[in-house]
């Protein structure tokens, strides 16, 4: 397989890797197909914390997901690797916590990779996190306006 090197390549991290970074994973993939942009992106998603490697997307998260016309299946919940630094343009976090652990992990930041997803808005802010507040509805709100104002500006 030849690789695209004019491919971007993002990474959505969150806690788990079951509730937000899946849900902006897919709907990141959704958009980027509607706008005929498929091809110029590599995106995936993963968590800071092991406890939920292997597990699915969360049952409500994927039925959101599937009403909104988005299929999730067969992702699963993996951690982040040392090699995801080197391997990714951007490494998107759900909340300050996220990159807190994020920047921990790959020893600091040199090249600027790591931001929050709703940084690109007009409203910075954390996505709050739907297995606390459970109020899903909120997550699909500020992922689905991040993931549209990352896609613009990466345009």
């Amino acid at each position: 397989m030849n690789e695209n090197p004019q491919r971007r390549k993002i990474l959505f991290v969150c806690h788990g890797n079951i509730c937000r970074s899946p849900m902006a994973e897919f709907v990141m993939k959704d958009c980027a197909q509607k706008a005929g942009l498929a091809q110029a992106f590599e995106i995936a998603s993963a968590a800071v914390s092991s406890e939920e490697l292997g597990n699915p997307v969360y049952g409500p998260v994927q039925r959101l997901l599937k009403k909104q016309g988005i299929d999730c299946s067969g992702k699963t919940a993996r951690k982040i690797q040392p090699s995801d630094y080197a391997h990714y343009d951007l490494l998107i976090g759900m909340d300050e916590a996220n990159l807190v652990r994020m920047r921990r992990f790959f020893g600091g930041d040199p090249e600027g990779k790591i931001r929050r997803l709703m940084d690109y808005t007009k409203n910075p802010r954390d996505v709050a996190d739907p297995w606390y507040t459970r109020d899903f509805d909120a997550t699909w709100r500020d992922v689905t306006e991040g993931c549209a104002a990352l896609l613009e500006s990466l345009r």
